[in-house]
């Protein structure tokens, strides 16, 4: 192994021979050892003998050589260093009813789900990472405002008095306009929802009972209208999809001029935040949701009327939870203590992943009690009664306490028992076990001879392999009560592969020079990536802002799967979003590390997209259409390769942060592939978010300048298809 990326220092060779001084050394001492050996020919077979062990010898050197490097590597071990496993991939699964249910309903902690096996691919687990709680929600108040303000002011009840609420919970009477008579933009309704049901993270049907005869004039296949939700500091949006909303946006006329009868009531699916916490605004006390009327835009018309709806119901229809790549392993049992320091044990399963507060190893001793014993990273501050033991990740080996001798102490007992076995026993041996008392230490409790142990429990998983596209996961590894599907509506992400030696080698001088604290803005970004377990992929930290003294910024680009990349398709743009979870994770690890008095703010950078448009000539010979379409591929592979936050820019470890793109760079990529003979004029269209769409300039950008801190990206997504468009054109 050769670690090119490490500094070359003036290295002695331990053994500088080569098989050329090897072989004459031979010679030479052939008239000392041999003399009647006198024909030294090429073609003497002895001469061959005298080659092929040269040659052997010089491998042997050749290994010996080496050894700096498996020291450099020991180093490595004595430094505390060992190779991260891999990181598990995290996703929200939701579960839905088969029906509705009288209580409420839980689903323990580490349920699990996987994807279809298939022939050449298992199936990948992941495991529900908390119990969810599926409540049974009561609407009690129905509320309408003429303005849209983030805490709630103006707040009108439109049916206290004029409907009247059923057993069942669903409210009715006569018809009621869920806006104003001729609605204006940031005109909405409140459903607030009774606060002693658990629904965080509940699926919600909304029924509306609607009055057929006003139509409402917008379109229904892009209805005017935002649901939303609040988190407790936020309104966060609900409606996952437009074909949850079965109303399409309250469009009652139309339904009936279809035949259907929307006094039957139509749904509508909201997806609540796993954190749907009761809120107080003006008098009412409840679980906050709202609809919101947006103003007019092309292709949206506005509403020229109120709906009117004449009943209205909640339930729920399931649950979402956030669940991880993991298969959860019970009450393994490791084996016997055979009271001898510093035993091991192997784990059936591995690599293993962080271990919970309710993941650890029990000892119990004979005729005695079960005793929890704890996991520490090394040795160094374990006492002779502490009850510790460490975990090797990445093997799953398990390790209790060594016991450290002085290099005389073995000489020393060999002359005691050879002098006890002359004299007897003697006093002296008084002596001798206080000087041995000196000379060996315990680092670890040694669980007694004959104790059981056995691992409560502990996850196996993790790796890229777990970054799951939406609807992947759909399959029930064991059969959950009242269940009926599930499935993830979002991609898995931050899943990481186990760390290689290169990378541990690299790591070493970031933990020489950090010390495992937080000053620089270096050591902000190594800390970061190294409190991710492998979840980041990039990290910046940014330039205090004038007038912020003591808060440091650093801009986060999660670990993301491309292998998508390689089969012509872009990266959806939702990968690259920085999840709660991550985020907590890093800020509880800089906690412990940065200064105090220091803030730490994470953020997202600003992520601009390309697309691009040119015409590429073949040459003659590439002139039929298999030839074409396979360097059609090529073309989009490489800008989707180039153009990327990870793999992408020019020494493809990322785009480089704040740099632009030129057309000479798409032009110096493009003549790269084989078959190409020329490049037409290259156009760049920029892409950027509004909101949450993401929208495409129609005029092209000489050059695409994504700002100090912002990224060049180049995907293809459900919402915006950025393909680049490419015209092959040939016998020119």
């Amino acid at each position: 192994m050769e670690f090119d990326f490490l500094p070359k220092l003036p290295k002695s060779n331990l053994d500088d021979r080569t098989f050329e001084d090897l072989v004459s050394e031979c010679l030479l001492r052939i008239p000392r050892y041999c003399p009647e050996w006198t024909d030294y020919n090429l073609s003497d077979p002895g001469i061959t003998l005298i080659e092929l062990f040269a040659w052997l010898t010089d491998q042997m050197l050749l290994r010996f050589n080496q050894v700096p490097r498996r020291n450099y590597v020991a180093f490595l071990e004595l430094l505390g260093i060992r190779l991260q496993p891999p990181a598990p991939a995290s996703t929200d699964i939701t579960f839905y009813l088969s029906n509705s249910l009288p209580d409420v309903y839980r689903i323990p902690a580490g349920a699990e789900v996987a994807t279809e096996r298939t022939q050449t691919q298992e199936a990948i687990v992941f495991t529900t990472d908390r119990p969810l709680l599926i409540g049974r929600p009561y609407l009690t108040h129905f509320l309408t405002s003429q303005t849209t303000d983030e805490t709630p002011q103006a707040l009108r009840d439109r049916v206290t008095d004029l409907w009247t609420r059923q057993p069942n919970g669903h409210w009715g009477g006569s018809e009621q306009p869920i806006f104003d008579e001729q609605p204006q933009a940031g005109n909405c309704f409140y459903l607030v929802i009774d606060p002693e049901q658990p629904l965080d993270g509940n699926v919600l049907a909304v029924t509306f009972k609607g009055a057929a005869a006003t139509p409402t004039g917008i379109n229904p296949n892009l209805p005017p209208r935002r649901w939303e939700a609040w988190d407790g500091e936020r309104w966060q949006p609900v409606l996952l999809r437009e074909p949850d909303d079965a109303t399409r946006g309250f469009s009652f006329s139309e339904m009936a001029q279809q035949g259907k009868n929307p006094l039957q009531g139509v749904d509508t699916i909201l997806h609540l935040p796993q954190r749907w916490p009761p809120a107080r605004f003006t008098s009412y006390q409840g679980r906050w949701l709202r609809c919101v009327c947006l103003p007019a835009s092309p292709n949206q018309p506005a509403y020229n009327a109120s709906p009117r709806i004449v009943g209205l119901a909640v339930r729920s229809i399931g649950g979402t939870v956030n669940a991880s790549n993991s298969t959860t392993i019970r009450e393994e049992r490791l084996g016997t203590s055979d009271g001898i320091p510093g035993q091991k044990f192997q784990l059936q399963g591995s690599p293993v992943l962080a271990r919970t507060p309710n993941e650890h190893i029990l000892v119990t001793p004979p005729s005695g009690l079960p005793q929890i014993w704890k996991e520490v990273p090394d040795f160094a501050d374990s006492g002779p009664d502490d009850l510790h033991y460490t975990i090797d990740s990445l093997t799953g080996t398990v390790q209790f306490g060594p016991l450290i001798r002085e290099p005389g102490q073995i000489r020393m007992e060999s002359a005691i028992r050879s002098r006890i076995q002359q004299q007897g026993i003697t006093p002296q041996l008084v002596a001798y076990d206080e000087q041995n008392a000196q000379q060996e230490r315990q680092y670890g409790a040694i669980p007694p001879r004959g104790a059981l142990i056995r691992m409560v429990s502990y996850r196996v998983g993790g790796g890229r392999k777990g970054n799951v596209q939406v609807g992947a996961l759909k399959v029930l590894k064991s059969a959950v009560p009242y269940i009926a599907r599930v499935t993830n509506h979002q991609p898995a992400r931050n899943g990481a592969d186990a760390e290689s030696l290169d990378q541990a080698v690299l790591r070493a001088p970031q933990m020489l020079r950090t010390r495992d604290r937080a000053v620089t803005p270096e050591d902000f970004e190594v800390l970061t990536e190294r409190g991710a377990s492998g979840a980041v992929a990039r990290v910046r930290c940014l330039p205090t802002p004038e007038g912020q003294a003591g808060t440091v910024r650093l801009l986060i680009v999660p670990q993301a799967n491309t292998d998508s990349v390689g089969r012509g398709e872009g990266i959806n743009p939702d990968l690259f979003s920085l999840r709660p979870q991550l985020q907590q994770q890093i800020l509880a690890y800089l906690e412990e590390r940065r200064l105090m008095g220091v803030q730490v703010q994470l953020q997202e950078p600003e992520y601009v997209g390309v697309a691009v448009q040119t015409e590429v000539g073949l040459e003659p010979e590439y002139n039929n259409p298999r030839a074409q379409q396979e360097i059609l591929f090529n073309l989009r592979v490489a800008l989707y390769r180039f153009l990327n936050p990870i793999t992408g820019g020019p020494d493809g470890r990322g785009w480089p942060f704040g740099r632009p793109v030129y057309p000479s760079d798409v032009i110096a990529l493009l003549q790269q592939t084989s078959g190409v003979r020329y490049l037409g004029q290259v156009l760049l269209f920029p892409l950027r978010k509004r909101g949450p769409n993401w929208t495409r300039k129609p005029a092209p950008d000489p050059v695409i300048d994504p700002g100090p801190f912002g990224l060049i990206c180049s995907w293809a997504d459900n919402r915006l298809r950025s393909s680049h468009v490419i015209n092959l054109i040939t016998n020119r």
